[in-house]
């Protein structure tokens, strides 16, 4: 894919449009972007309760460069249990959801766990 320099905003959203049209690319662009999204919300809930990663570390029984990785999507694998004992450290709650899977067996709209 050739590069291109683009100085308009607009330019950047139709190149955008057009790259994603591409379904696999798609869905691989969402699936990082909900990582992302929890990664964000991690951050975001454990500094609205006033907390530093080693505090909450301490509260969810876990090491602070864990959280760290954690919030900066450096852990790229991490267990639902994790996420219940970041959440109940945090006074929050995970969500999980399932969906009908699309074409060849991809999630057509994915959900992801929230802390």
């Amino acid at each position: 894919m050739a590069r291109k320099r683009v100085t308009d905003g607009g330019a950047v959203m139709q190149w955008m449009d057009e790259q994603l049209a591409d379904p696999d690319l798609r869905a691989r662009v969402d699936e990082l972007l909900a990582a992302m999204r929890l990664e964000q919300e991690l951050e975001q809930l454990r500094k609205q309760r006033g907390l530093t990663q080693v505090q909450l570390a301490a509260r969810a029984g876990l090491s602070q460069p864990m959280i760290a990785k954690l919030e900066s999507g450096k852990l790229p694998n991490y267990e639902l249990r994790t996420l219940v004992r970041i959440a109940a450290a945090l006074g929050a709650r995970v969500r999980v959801t399932f969906e009908a899977a699309g074409k060849k067996g991809r999630v057509t709209k994915k959900k992801r766990a929230a802390a």
